[in-house]
């Protein structure tokens, strides 16, 4: 471990092997640190906060704050960051309540600067946050999401894998996977097409995903109605049972579609 003299941390806290701790960075008791980390000057890492392996959390970033939600009643809880994750300046992560006990941040994530993530969220794997982005408590966020610079998301909201979300944003309702979202109110606007490009989605697949997103939204048919025929008009696979598994759960309803 290199820990810079100037560091303040606690001897009982859990720091693994070619750990770098910059000067006056700050660990608590109850922290566990994985192996090759950065921790950079006047990063907080307090009680509860678990990190994995490959971490680099940036100066001013504080990790597992005390929830801002008034049912806190000081239980022991966590917050959870995997492994290759990228925690930029002045983020902010709070740890959960007795809700779910933890708040998580996956593998292969970026948080961008000023980004705040509240209590008893989960983020999954491969997620980019933008910089200054808020998310309330409970939101839950899956792989391979983005969420640009500025954005609101309002609690208890879920976003699906896959998603690109336009900067500035106000989000309160649920995200279904493979979509482009934006405009002011926030609006279906087609699918994410360059992100499945990226990730190898064929050119079947990419077609599949854009005729089921018609029949939801462009074909004048409420919810129900368009699940029955997207349920009788084409094969299960993976994109299908997806897209309807998502929108059959949301219990805030899903994102609308455009007006234009």
């Amino acid at each position: 471990m290199n820990q810079h003299p100037l560091a303040s941390v606690h001897p009982e806290a859990k720091i693994g092997e070619n750990v770098t701790i910059d000067p006056f960075a700050v660990i608590e008791k109850d922290v566990v640190i994985r192996d090759n980390c950065h921790i950079f000057s006047h990063a907080v890492i307090l009680d509860g906060a678990r990190i994995g392996s490959n971490c680099k959390i940036f100066p001013g970033a504080v990790i597992s704050g005390i929830p801002q939600d008034l049912k806190f009643a000081g239980e022991i809880t966590t917050a959870e960051i995997g492994n290759n994750t990228t925690i930029r300046e002045c983020v902010t992560i709070n740890r959960g309540t007795k809700a779910k006990g933890k708040t998580v941040v996956g593998n292969d994530c970026l948080i961008m600067a000023y980004a705040h993530v509240a209590h008893d969220c989960i983020l999954k794997d491969h997620i980019i946050i933008g910089n200054a982005t808020q998310i309330a408590g409970e939101v839950e966020i899956d792989d391979f999401a983005i969420v640009s610079g500025g954005t609101l998301v309002h609690q208890f909201t879920r976003i699906s894998k896959h998603v690109m979300i336009q900067g500035g944003s106000r989000v309160g309702k649920d995200i279904p996977p493979y979509t482009l979202i934006g405009r002011d109110p926030i609006a279906y606007c087609g699918i994410n097409i360059v992100g499945l490009r990226r990730r190898g989605y064929t050119n079947d697949q990419v077609f599949l995903i854009q005729d089921i997103y018609r029949t939801l939204y462009t074909r004048g048919l409420n919810n129900s109605d368009a699940i029955n025929c997207i349920e009788s008009e084409y094969e299960p696979s993976i994109e299908r049972d997806l897209i309807l598994g998502f929108i059959k759960s949301s219990s805030r309803g899903i994102v609308r579609g455009s007006m234009d």
